[in-house]
């Protein structure tokens, strides 16, 4: 037995110093050690501090009542946590940080969002600081911390690394030079799905930007294989982790009633514009899993194609509540559709929850299809 949805969006409380720190599954920034050696050797410096990758907030936590610290964080679970351990956050990329406004920035490299990402945050962090001012900056070596943190003295001046512990760094830096301007934020790109022509439209750290993965065509041609195209016409649909909206927007243009839940915030603003300029309709909703929603609301047809990556505990924790919540959220007689890569155990997950399940397509990735029981 996995984790219950009850589980996955139970906050826990850790004592701190001076208070609580809440966290949950699906948030970063806990037992991470990029966060944890951030923590013991960040120090206050001048009166405003800004943590534009803030997780559950440990990294800036030792200058918490010492500094004003302003946090901008995209995910919406962590965000939670955040507001439950009454720190200071807005839901915001990193590049709407004020301009020429700090003394110091706190940064855990979100390396794991892509270089496109880790480098518009560098510059806004950059443009953030005040000249003079300082940044911590911490990272894998594994996980390209050696270049960024030379990206990082190319926009800043002086830097030098403070501490190591196995390979994880913290450097401290100062602003000597005016930052560059932002990077260009916006890109698009055009892909056909199920025979139509689709214009995607997104910004930096969205999962498979500038093409439509395979994964998620693989999951329409199977959807559409079993209930044909009328058969998603007029019918509600969840779409769990949407993304950019490579499987909202052909289900929109379909005809369904689609909800798309994301809880990235710079993928929800992506999805949103994508919409708009092909002039389709969805409900979007920034949602850690399906938070949300409200009580009782339920779905004729559920898709998600889960985030994924070897050795996320945090991911995996995700992808597993994302099943739970299609289980809870499935109407008597509804279909949920799940793409996955073919290693990934899902079947007894589905077996426990759904009582029975199809393997529609297997090509490179699995498409997997469960039907929740009648009534009666």
């Amino acid at each position: 037995m996995g984790l219950t949805l009850a589980e996955y969006h139970r906050l826990t409380p850790l004592p701190r110093p001076g208070g609580v720190l809440y966290v949950k599954p699906g948030a970063r920034g806990y037992r991470d050690p990029v966060y944890e050696l951030l923590q013991k050797v960040v120090t206050p410096y001048g009166e405003r501090a800004l943590d534009p990758n803030p997780g559950v907030g440990l990294g800036s936590l030792p200058l918490e009542g010492r500094m004003e610290v302003e946090r901008l964080e995209t995910s919406k679970a962590a965000f939670r946590c955040l507001g439950a351990s009454g720190l200071r956050a807005h839901l915001a990329p990193p590049w709407e940080a004020e301009g020429n406004a700090y003394h110091l920035v706190v940064l855990a490299l979100p390396a794991g969002r892509g270089t496109a990402y880790v480098e518009a945050t560098l510059v806004a962090a950059a443009r953030a600081l005040r000249m003079g001012g300082r940044v911590y900056l911490a990272g894998d070596k594994n996980k390209g911390f050696e270049r960024y943190f030379k990206e990082a003295q190319a926009l800043l001046g002086y830097g030098k690394v403070l501490k190591r512990e196995g390979p994880v760094r913290v450097a401290l830096l100062e602003k000597e030079r005016e930052a560059p301007p932002l990077p260009a934020l916006w890109h698009r790109f055009q892909a056909t799905l199920l025979g139509e022509s689709f214009t995607f439209f997104h910004l930096p750290g969205v999962f498979s930007a500038g093409k439509v993965d395979k994964a998620s065509a693989l999951l329409l041609e199977a959807l559409v294989g079993e209930m044909g195209r009328e058969g998603v016409r007029g019918k509600r649909i969840l779409d769990l982790g949407a993304g950019y909206g490579a499987l909202t927007l052909p289900l929109a243009h379909m005809g369904g009633e689609v909800t798309a839940l994301e809880d990235d915030l710079v993928s929800v603003l992506s999805l949103k514009k994508s919409l708009l300029e092909n002039r389709l309709t969805a409900r979007v909703l920034h949602s850690d899993v399906d938070e949300a929603l409200t009580e009782g609301e339920a779905f004729d047809i559920i898709v998600t194609n889960p985030p994924f990556h070897v050795g996320g505990a945090v991911i995996l924790d995700v992808a597993q509540a994302f099943v739970e919540a299609a289980a809870a959220r499935l109407k008597p007689g509804g279909g949920f559709f799940l793409v996955a890569n073919p290693f990934l155990k899902y079947e007894p997950l589905l077996e426990e929850r759904f009582g029975a399940f199809r393997t529609l397509l297997v090509r490179e990735y699995k498409v997997l299809f469960a039907e929740k029981a009648k009534r009666g």
